[in-house]
């Protein structure tokens, strides 16, 4: 019996020996899903690509921008935009474009002023040249621009506006206000909407009956008009910067209830799962099941609306500042640009 004993168990050995190694699983994050999903989706890389070129300029807006966006220049007020060329007056073509002087004059007709390119003067584009003086981010001293002309050259490449200062170079410190309006108004509307959708989504009840009622007496009212109304309570004597705040949290204030509808209607479906119940039966308190487990399911559908909440709100910025209700001069945004 030992003997027989001894040889089944040698078998079973031999047996488990030749069991072949299981491979090693690689558990992905929801970051690198949601990354891998992302880079799939051509189009969307193609539009975070023009995203994040937009934002780069904008955060490097002094080295792109060949003028000082606040310097006025009087005598070149209204100037049309300049023409860039590359083939000059003899029919030469060369790799690195020209602009020509621009030559004040008289229009008998209009009896107004006009300007007109003087050939006999070239003034070839310099990249990576020297110009004004700024300080990046208020720390870093430099005058390297990526393009410029020697002066007294110039390159209004959108003209100029009624001081003599260059559009082009306004246009692009405009759109740091806008964008950071719109980024720190999406990421305030984003964390207010969910948390208040997902509370209202998951204890239902009174909560649910009391967050609706609250959300509708927000969207009873016109976007524009409200957003009017809660711009024009802010003090006309405050600092630019307060003002630019206090705009951003009207914005906020009127447009969260969008998000927050949204994602109530996802929890309702997400809290009888069985990740929210194994959260119930292991102890787990329900404010942390709702922002640790039941709103980053969430996540997808947050960062579609707050992507599109984004150009919503730089319009809206515009509209504010168009009709004299959003930033203030002297600071420059899109739509004081309007």
């Amino acid at each position: 019996m030992s003997s027989n004993r001894s040889t089944e168990e040698l078998n079973i050995q031999q047996e488990v020996t030749y069991i072949p190694k299981e491979k090693k699983v690689k558990i992905l994050s929801r970051r690198q899903k949601i990354w891998i999903r992302f880079k799939k989706h051509k189009f969307g890389v193609v539009g975070g690509v023009v995203a994040l070129a937009f934002i780069l300029i904008s955060l490097f807006a002094p080295f792109f921008s060949p003028y000082d966006y606040t310097k006025p220049a009087y005598e070149e007020a209204f100037m049309p935009p300049q023409k860039i060329h590359f083939i000059d007056e003899n029919g030469n073509f060369s790799l690195r474009p020209h602009f020509y002087k621009m030559t004040m004059g008289f229009n008998e007709e209009t009896w107004g002023r006009e300007f007109v390119e003087d050939t006999s003067q070239k003034y070839p584009v310099r990249f990576f040249a020297r110009g004004w003086d700024y300080k990046l981010w208020g720390v870093f001293k430099s005058n390297i621009h990526l393009f410029t002309v020697k002066n007294p050259g110039t390159m209004y490449l959108f003209g100029t506006d009624k001081l003599g200062r260059d559009l082009f170079s306004r246009i692009i410190f405009g759109s740091r206000v806008s964008f950071f309006v719109a980024i720190a108004g999406a990421l305030i509307i984003g964390i207010v909407g969910s948390i208040v959708g997902g509370i209202s989504g998951y204890f239902s009840g009174k909560v649910d009956l009391i967050v609706q009622r609250i959300i509708e007496i927000f969207q009873l009212f016109p976007t524009l008009p409200l957003m009017m109304a809660l711009s024009a309570a802010i003090p006309a004597t405050w600092h630019v910067m307060y003002r630019l705040v206090g705009i951003i949290v009207v914005m906020s204030i009127v447009q969260w209830t969008y998000l927050a509808r949204e994602v109530r209607a996802l929890v309702l479906s997400y809290r009888e799962e069985d990740f929210v119940i194994a959260a119930k039966a292991l102890g787990e308190r329900d404010l942390i099941i709702v922002l640790k487990h039941v709103i980053p399911n969430c996540f997808s559908h947050i960062i579609v609306v707050m992507t599109l909440t984004i150009p919503g709100l730089i319009i809206a910025e515009s509209s504010l500042s168009f009709l004299g209700l959003g930033i203030k001069t002297p600071m420059v945004s899109w739509g004081v640009l309007l």
